[in-house]
């Protein structure tokens, strides 16, 4: 997957996920927005912040915690910038 962060004024962490046809047909979208939102889930950064993430197909494949490994680390290096 890939992530894009923005920070903000005030307000809670939000959520964006942009699942294009290019990964396939609707049911694999859905299911890679449905794990993405359980990652966002479990995982919820501090503060005013805007994620987005862009699934690929191979993390319908992905064991999920291998999933939020990824999802975490990305997390982590977008706050060190």
């Amino acid at each position: 997957m890939t992530m894009f962060t923005r920070n903000r004024e005030e307000g809670p962490a939000r959520l964006g996920i942009a699942a294009t046809r290019k990964m396939g047909a609707a049911v694999e979208r859905n299911r890679a927005k449905r794990l993405t939102r359980e990652l966002f889930r479990h995982h919820k950064p501090e503060g005013p912040v805007d994620v987005v993430v862009v699934p690929r197909r191979e993390m319908l494949d992905a064991p999920y915690a291998s999933l939020e490994l990824e999802f975490r680390a990305l997390l982590a290096r977008s706050k060190s910038r």
